[in-house]
């Protein structure tokens, strides 16, 4: 008798986007659909990892209730390195959803991050899936570096925001992928400009750090607003990731490849989470006759 095929989801990454995967696991579960292994990059090997260990309903609960002010007192900002350590991070995924070996996990799983120094595309496979973790969410220039076996780490999305590659080489025949920017594609949206949608409240960058309405301005002109630090800083790690993502997945596709729409959702909007895992629900809604396709009966 032939084998059954291995089923692997990739989760990619986001920022606060990567809620959307907390509506896409539950919504292929519930069509009869789970991996036989999981890969994750950044803020999917976050969610990945939660899901691996049997800890999705925490980490749901728990992004639900995120607010801005909660949101706030995550970060623990410093000037090395990045405009956040990171540590508070670590410590709330570390006390209250993983803190295992990847060997305990109920599901393999595997994320990405990517050496500083020398480039190199990092697959973490063993150890504490924390300190995993740490390594691929750290955004450079948000985040510290992670240091990690004598080498500091950073985001994985720097060179695999959506690890296709990994997913296959830990043995999965048919791939579903899921695709954080697809929506994003040769737009530019201020983050002030999400508030007066439907989708939800002010956007973080546009909260806390509001722009100078009178920069640029002269007279008989019209008003120039320039994007804050934080926003130019964000915006180009976004193009960074687009372009990246679009480039690999162009050489290594998957069988099927989920496309949250989540245009309208910034990347630091992580109390957001209600209408991001709706939208990954949505996904698997519109894709399921694939999904169905592409794995055999």
């Amino acid at each position: 008798m032939p084998r059954k095929p291995k089923i692997g989801f990739v989760l990619g990454a986001g920022s606060a986007r990567g809620w959307a995967h907390i509506g896409v696991l539950r919504a292929l579960s519930e069509a009869g659909i789970r991996p036989d292994l999981i890969a994750g990059c950044s803020v999917g090997a976050l969610v990945g990892a939660a899901f691996a260990a049997g800890r999705l309903d925490q980490l749901e609960a728990w992004a639900l209730a995120l607010d801005w002010k909660r949101l706030l007192k995550l970060m623990d900002f410093g000037l090395r390195g990045g405009l956040i350590k990171g540590k508070r991070v670590r410590e709330v995924f570390r006390e209250q959803f993983v803190e295992c070996e990847f060997s305990e996990l109920q599901v393999p799983f595997a994320a990405v991050a990517t050496d500083l120094h020398s480039g190199q595309e990092i697959w973490l496979r063993e150890g504490r899936v924390s300190a995993a973790i740490g390594a691929s969410i750290a955004v450079p220039g948000l985040f510290q570096p992670v240091p990690y076996e004598g080498r500091y780490l950073v985001d994985g999305s720097v060179v695999n925001p959506i690890p296709v590659s990994l997913c296959r080489a830990m043995g999965a025949d048919i791939v579903l992928a899921v695709d954080l920017g697809s929506d994003l594609v040769g737009r530019y949206v201020r983050d002030d400009d999400r508030a007066p949608t439907q989708t939800g409240p002010r956007g973080f960058i546009s909260r806390f750090l509001p722009r100078n309405n009178k920069a640029g301005e002269r007279q008989g002109e019209p008003e120039s607003v320039p994007p804050s630090l934080l926003e130019t800083l964000m915006g180009s790690i976004n193009i960074m990731q687009l372009r990246i993502a679009r480039s690999r997945l162009a050489g290594e596709p998957p069988d099927a490849l989920l496309t949250p729409r989540l245009g309208h959702l910034g990347l630091l909007d992580y109390h957001r989470a209600e209408f991001a895992i709706a939208e990954g629900r949505e996904a698997v809604a519109r894709m399921l006759p694939a999904i169905r396709n592409a794995i055999p009966a």
